[in-house]
C-alpha cells in the first residue's frame, strides 16, 4: 500500500510537531503517512512542489502567505488536493473558508482540537 503523503504546515513549531507525532502513530503503529513539515506558507507552497502531498494540514494564520493563500497556490498545480485547515479563530475567515468547503471539500478543525477529531478528519478526507 502507498503512504500517503501529508504537508503539514504551521509557524508554531510545537503544534506542527504534535500533528506529525500524532499521525505517524496514528493507526497501532502501522506507518501508512509519509510526512513533511514546513513553518509557513511560503515554505509548505515551496515544499508542496516537489513532496507533491495528497493531503495538505495547515494553520489559517501564519506570517506572509496564509494557509488559504498557500493553498490556493498549490492547487494551481495539484488541483484535486485535499486540505484540513485548523484555527483559532474562524471568524476573519468564514467567507473564504465556506468556499473551500462549497468548491473542494476541504475540512477544518479548532485549535485545540482532540486527537480523535483529527482522526476522524483523516478518515474522511
Amino acid at each position: 500500500m502507498d503512504k500517503m503523503k501529508v504537508l503539514i504546515v504551521d509557524d508554531d513549531e510545537i503544534i506542527a510537531g504534535l500533528a506529525k507525532i500524532i499521525l505517524d502513530n496514528m493507526f497501532d503503529n502501522e506507518y501508512i503517512f509519509k510526512i513533511k513539515t514546513a513553518a509557513n506558507g511560503e515554505e509548505g507552497y515551496k515544499l508542496s512542489l516537489d513532496f507533491k502531498p495528497d493531503l495538505v494540514l495547515t494553520d489559517i494564520q501564519m506570517p506572509g502567505k496564509n494557509g488559504i493563500e498557500m493553498v490556493r497556490a498549490i492547487r494551481q498545480h495539484s488541483p484535486e488536493i485535499k486540505t484540513i485547515y485548523m484555527s483559532g479563530e474562524w471568524s476573519k475567515f468564514q467567507t473564504p473558508l465556506q468556499e473551500e468547503h462549497t468548491m473542494h471539500q476541504a475540512y477544518f478543525l479548532k485549535k485545540p482540537f482532540a486527537i480523535s477529531e483529527l482522526k476522524q478528519l483523516l478518515c474522511e478526507a
